[in-house]
């Protein structure tokens, strides 16, 4: 096993000290496994610039405040260098999360009652947000077949006729899928048959193992475009959730209108500190991650083979650092395989019913973390077969 000082040097009684909610919620004694932070320290650079805003001493109000900040022409930029998707500056728009973004493109783009469509197993926040709001909310459940998670495209095409918003996650959080651009056409003519705004949450895309790729939804089309809201952050790829700074590519114009109609300041924004972490985190900090996808490759194939050894075949993630997989090759068959894990284990991990539709005895295991730390998460959890 090949070691990276940068990101396995991790002590686990320093990481469990952490006040952050992954480590504070998980419990004394108790090895977080559980939401979708990393375990590992930003790029040095993207510190650097914190601090540098800091030191400055202007700590007011950003230049920047009723223009539109810079991430807007830097999401641009970097779209076209990754993944050849060109788009207008102009039609970027920042909010503090993705979970924001969701609910303000529901709020603006939809009315209570209106069917929103979303894969299952899904993130739960998203799928508590479609309640919340009183839109009803479909379920298109994954299929496991034999060539992996397949996301049951006639089911969608049925379900897609009483909806009015589609919520696509791809790179696909928990199952690790990343739909093809063959998968990725047809889900664009069902948005084009039903006419259904897309809400396209990208948000993984920088975190996509080999050989796969990404390709961005709005990228297929000028249709595809034209009713597509692409919700995005740093925070992922970079670890920098905690700042509260994503961004949005508002291709329906009316929509984009509608929101821009509304005083600047209601929908929240972006912070200085934020704003200069981010912008750091896109201009300097491809070779920090480049390092961070070898070893989160490197601990995908270890769970891979852990959970094989074990009699599982689901399949392997092919992007993000999550791991969705059945609880009873744990030993845990219960109703709540999570608490079960907790308590008998000492590990916290995510899944179960709150992923939505066949997600019952499942569990979801976050790998981001140093080789020392995942080897004591495996250890535990494999005490339970004992």
């Amino acid at each position: 096993m090949t070691s990276d000082p940068l990101f396995d040097d991790l002590d686990l009684a320093d990481v469990a000290r952490r006040p952050g909610i992954k480590w504070r919620a998980a419990g004394a004694g108790v090895v977080a496994a559980w939401v979708a932070d990393m375990d590992f320290a930003p790029p040095a650079e993207v510190t650097d610039a914190i601090v540098d805003v800091v030191r400055a001493g202007d700590l007011g109000y950003p230049e920047w405040l009723t223009t539109g900040t810079p991430l807007r022409a830097a999401f641009a930029d970097r779209m076209a260098d990754r993944f050849g998707w060109t788009f207008p500056a102009d039609e970027v728009r920042e909010h503090t999360d993705l979970i924001q973004g969701l609910q303000l493109v529901l709020h603006l783009g939809s009315s209570p009652g209106d069917g929103v469509a979303v894969h299952t197993p899904g993130y739960p926040p998203f799928l508590a947000t479609i309640e919340a709001m009183a839109r009803k909310r479909f379920d298109v459940p994954f299929r496991l077949t034999e060539h992996g998670w397949d996301p049951n495209l006639p089911a969608l095409d049925e379900i897609a006729r009483s909806c009015r918003v589609l919520v696509l996650v791809n790179p696909h959080n928990p199952t690790g899928r990343v739909l093809t651009r063959d998968e990725l056409t047809e889900i664009a003519a069902i948005a084009r048959r039903h006419d259904l705004l897309v809400v396209s949450d990208e948000i993984h895309a920088e975190l996509v193992h080999d050989p796969y790729e990404h390709v961005p939804f709005a990228s297929l089309g000028a249709d595809a475009a034209a009713r597509t809201v692409t919700l995005t952050s740093a925070s992922k790829a970079f670890n920098l959730a905690g700042l509260h700074c994503a961004v949005g590519h508002w291709g329906p114009p009316t929509l984009r209108g509608v929101r821009d109609a509304h005083p600047s300041s209601l929908f929240g924004e972006v912070s200085s500190l934020s704003v200069a972490a981010t912008l750091a985190a896109w201009a300097h900090g491809d070779d920090w991650q480049r390092r961070l996808r070898v070893v989160l490759r490197r601990n995908r194939d270890r769970v891979a083979t852990w959970l094989a050894g074990l009699g599982g075949d689901d399949p392997v993630p092919e992007a993000t650092y999550l791991y969705w997989f059945d609880a009873a090759l744990l030993g845990l068959t219960g109703p709540d395989p999570v608490a079960d894990a907790r308590r008998d284990a000492g590990v916290r991990l995510e899944g179960g019913p709150g992923f939505g539709t066949g997600s019952s005895g499942r569990l979801r295991l976050n790998f981001a973390t140093a080789a020392p730390i995942l080897d004591e998460i495996q250890r535990r959890l494999e005490a339970l077969r004992a």
